[in-house]
């Protein structure tokens, strides 16, 4: 029997993407989902595509907030732990790539096991992706998930305030 994970995390995103809508209303950001390029190589008897994907994949969200490059990759788990096996190594380059030239980057995961989500800045995401490359946890465990990483709550009239966690992060006064 085989498990099907490709839309796990479609309502997580959905909810990016409503929050987004009222961040480009408000005048607040302006952030984007990143479509993943797919190739057309046939279609059915059904006349339906049959698709692979065309590149590697980048991120899920970029855009501009406070003049500034943002950068996300948004995770949804069922675990107590963000399995690093759940990002790509294209995508944690990325992120330390756009970071370096002056982005916010970081994670936002979607912990549905204890309904929490926390954004993980890239620095942490860097070091546990350094540590597992040699022989350290595969993992980051919901402990240090919970002291390193920023809790996204609503706020502001948007069902998922992250933006308000970006501001601590760079240090910027609400």
């Amino acid at each position: 029997m085989s498990t099907y994970y490709g839309k796990r995390g479609q309502a997580f995103e959905n909810l990016l993407d409503y929050t987004n809508q009222i961040y480009k209303q408000k005048g607040i950001a302006l952030i984007n989902k990143r479509p993943t390029p797919m190739k057309i190589i046939g279609k059915t008897k059904g006349h339906q595509h049959i698709c692979v994907f065309d590149k590697k994949s980048t991120v899920d969200y970029d855009g501009v907030y406070r003049g500034k490059a943002i950068v996300f990759e948004a995770k949804s788990v069922k675990e107590k732990r963000f399995p690093l096996n759940n990002i790509t190594d294209d995508q944690v380059k990325y992120l330390n790539q756009a970071e370096k030239q002056g982005a916010i980057s970081f994670l936002i995961i979607d912990l549905r096991v204890i309904r929490e989500v926390l954004i993980v800045p890239n620095g942490m995401l860097q070091k546990y992706v350094k540590d597992s490359k040699s022989g350290g946890r595969k993992s980051i465990p919901l402990g240090d998930l919970e002291v390193y990483g920023y809790r996204v709550q609503s706020g502001s009239g948007v069902p998922l305030d992250y933006l308000s966690v970006v501001d601590r992060l760079i240090g910027v006064a609400a």
